[in-house]
């Protein structure tokens, strides 16, 4: 996975969560941003992160959005260990 494959697919990802009515309402209330700012910060890898970590806090959107995007299952989080603030925390 490329920074550049990992940007795509966080985009993709945002798409897909855009689309839906149910979880799209979710993700802007946790992460404070409106309809403006979603817009706005879709080019910023870092803000794709923040996607892709919402959507990561829950095993059942990661299978909703991978199978909408025909993608394996793991493939947003390794996506998400290629953008800004994605790096394995290891504490030991």
């Amino acid at each position: 996975m490329t920074p550049e494959k990992a940007e795509t697919t966080a985009l993709n990802a945002l798409g897909w969560l855009v689309s839906d009515e149910d979880l799209l309402p979710v993700f802007m209330g946790a992460s404070g941003v409106d309809q403006d700012a979603l817009r706005a910060s879709a080019g910023d890898a870092a803000f794709l992160g923040s996607v892709l970590d919402f959507l990561l806090m829950d095993d059942a959107w990661v299978i909703r959005a991978c199978d909408a995007l025909n993608l394996p299952y793991d493939h947003l989080a390794m996506a998400r260990q290629m953008l800004p603030g994605g790096a394995q925390i290891h504490w030991t």
